[in-house]
Formats: C-alpha cells, structure tokens, sequence
C-alpha cells in the first residue's frame, strides 16, 4: 500500500473532513489530506471551488480591497467599502481602536 508523505514535513498524510474557517467564520466541513504531524491541510480542486461557492453564499467573498489615504480636511482617513462594513457591522460614528503592528500593518479594533 502507497503511505502519502507530507510535502512540508515528511509525516503521514490522512484524509479526513475539516472546518474551513474564512475571517474567523465557519464555511463548513470539507474532505482534506492533513497531516498528522505539522498540520499542513491541502484540499484538492473541486473541494476549494466548494469551499469558494460557500463562501461567497455566505457574503465572505470579497470583502478584501485595496484603498488609498484619503484627504479629509486637516487629517487623513482610509475608506472601508460596504461589504467589509456589513461583515464586521461597523457604521458611521462607531468608536474604534487603532494601532500600528507594525510598519507594515494598522489594526483595527472594534
């Protein structure tokens, strides 16, 4: 019997279902080879366009996009499109905490 190898460790690969999580959220359980000894989950083609379509059912596809630094009198500000807003249900006037990660990442807490 041919015993699957993980590529990233050299352990052993099982199949089994697991929770695909998109931004913290549930999408479902789906087949998977992990493994058992660094984690590594790899989902084959036809199970990433069903992990797509329900992820876009469940409105979590596209609320990544790109801005700029806008203008706003004497300060500056980020625009944050519609989808992203319903997803975390932030509204105008909502009260946020900001910090730099690092120089490379803003968070933004709620």
């Amino acid at each position: 019997m041919d015993r699957k190898i993980c590529e990233e460790c050299g352990g052993k690969i099982i199949f089994k279902k697991i929770e695909f999580t998109v931004y913290g959220k549930g999408v479902g359980l789906f087949p998977a080879e992990v493994c058992v000894q660094c984690g590594e989950e790899v989902f084959d083609e036809e199970v990433s366009d069903k992990i797509d379509a329900a992820a876009k059912q469940k409105g979590y596809w596209g609320l990544e996009s790109d801005t700029k630094i806008t203008k706003i009198g004497s300060s500056n500000g980020v625009l944050l499109n519609k989808k992203l807003l319903d997803f975390t249900g932030l509204k105008s006037g909502t009260e946020v905490h900001i910090y730099p990660e690092s120089k490379r990442r803003i968070v933004i807490e709620v």
